[in-house]
């Protein structure tokens, strides 16, 4: 989602007459867009922001903005904390930036009268605006990719009212907001127009996404995403289709016939669990237990064999005893990922959790470890299971070396084999001759 918030940004700011640069030292502008779901993500934003005020000492004209969820839960205390920023707005104002810009302008050439320093100038601060005004331009103005891709990000859904007790999200992203269906399929027409074939769907719970309107169903009262992707599998072009994030609890059956039904509808599913032991999800406040995932589980496999999963994992959740932990090992064994992302517990602030006591760190590492181990073999053992099998592969840009190029597999791995940029943009049969930790390697079935 912060990737598609960024090519949104870059959109509003091309029509406000600004063009991409490839390094700092060569920009007029430069925003940082925040992730706050971790303690680490938060710390990297002022440890960057150190860096780029050295830019701005050498060019005191630069603009340094913030933006994200970090600066939606900082607001004003970052203008303080770090008086090089000039501007600190949250994720559902950024089609507000051209306003911004004339404000800090306003601001600038005031302080120039005052003062006869732009360093005097008041900041810019925006952390209050309702989802359903970040979607309202999405429709009015045509999207204008700055960065020509064969694969697309559309977001459908913000924000989230699950409130899991380790979770910031529902303070800096808000309530949860559904796009509306005619919007989502205007932009994916476009988006396909221009040589997009491969959509994935984005929100903080995307299988939440719901629409009141009964848009092309004249007998429906409330359509959710599994009719929207029904829908979207009919646009001429698209070709792929994906989405994330998921919460268990909001896989229906018309989503998990969806998979099904849809060739479109790509076999990878990325379902968050966090933890294995009824206890800690409980206290998580994920409304689920350990076996109503699995009981779940098993369904969509039954309805798409051929899916495989991918999951998040908290270690060290407040309360986590070793017996807790050894309950989501056990769950890791049995569900069997492809991939997965497991971290530490980061308390965070204003959130429940971050006001229990607190798992040692060193406790927190070790298990990390051996979750990781186990997490780690079974994508390897799953990337080994297509060695030998031909995969259809989007091809997306250049690799690293010359002469190759990478795409990506219906499982969401990247593939690399020697071609020329002719394949770019095209879904072509691979036959995969190599298997890596990460990555898939061959040739082009038929070449």
């Amino acid at each position: 989602m912060n990737v598609y918030d960024s090519e949104r940004m870059g959109e509003a700011l091309n029509m406000a007459g600004y063009h991409p640069v490839d390094a700092p030292d060569k920009a007029d502008m430069v925003i940082l867009n925040t992730c706050h779901i971790r303690e680490k993500a938060a710390e990297k934003v002022y440890s960057e922001l150190g860096r780029l005020k050295k830019l701005k000492d050498i060019n005191e004209d630069m603009i340094i903005g913030v933006a994200g969820c970090v600066a939606q839960a900082e607001g004003e205390e970052m203008l303080s904390r770090a008086p090089t920023v000039d501007m600190v707005f949250g994720p559902q104002t950024f089609q507000a930036l051209p306003d911004m810009l004339e404000e800090l302008a306003d601001n600038r050439a005031e302080a120039l009268e005052q003062n006869g320093h732009i360093k005097k100038a008041k900041g810019v601060v925006r952390t209050s605006f309702p989802a359903e005004e970040k979607f309202a331009p999405l429709f009015e103005t045509p999207r204008q990719p700055l960065v020509r891709s064969p694969a697309a990000f559309v977001t459908v859904q913000e924000g989230c009212d699950k409130f899991c007790t380790f979770c910031v999200v529902p303070y800096t992203r808000g309530a949860e907001v559904s796009r509306a269906a005619l919007e989502i399929e205007a932009e994916v027409i476009s988006l396909a127009q221009k040589g997009v074939s491969e959509i994935t769907l984005l929100g903080q719970n995307v299988n939440a996404w719901h629409d009141v309107d009964a848009w092309y169903d004249v007998d429906a009262d409330d359509i959710g995403l599994g009719q929207l992707l029904r829908r979207l599998a009919q646009v001429d072009g698209i070709e792929r289709l994906r989405y994330t994030t998921s919460h268990p609890r909001d896989m229906d059956d018309a989503l998990i016939e969806a998979h099904a039904d849809l060739p479109e509808l790509m076999p990878y599913l990325h379902l968050p669990v966090q933890a294995g032991s009824d206890k800690i999800l409980k206290s998580m406040n994920r409304k689920h237990t350990a076996e109503d995932y699995i009981k779940l589980v098993d369904r969509i496999r039954a309805a798409r064999p051929d899916i495989a999963l991918s999951s998040d994992f908290i270690v060290g959740f407040p309360g986590e005893t070793e017996e807790d932990f050894t309950a989501t090992l056990d769950l890791v064994k049995q569900v069997t990922y492809a991939q997965a992302y497991s971290f530490k517990y980061s308390p965070r602030p204003g959130t429940p959790a971050s006001e229990e006591a607190q798992i040692d760190e060193d406790v927190k590492s070790e298990r990390l470890a051996r979750l990781q181990d186990v997490l780690n073999a079974q994508q390897v053992s799953f990337n080994a299971s297509q060695a030998g099998e031909t995969l259809e592969v989007l091809f997306e840009k250049q690799g690293k070396k010359l002469g190759q190029m990478v795409g990506r597999s219906p499982y969401l791995q990247t593939v690399h084999v020697d071609a020329d940029e002719t394949v770019i943009g095209k879904i072509l049969p691979v036959k995969i001759e190599k298997a890596h930790a990460n990555s898939l390697s061959g040739n082009i079935f038929g070449v």
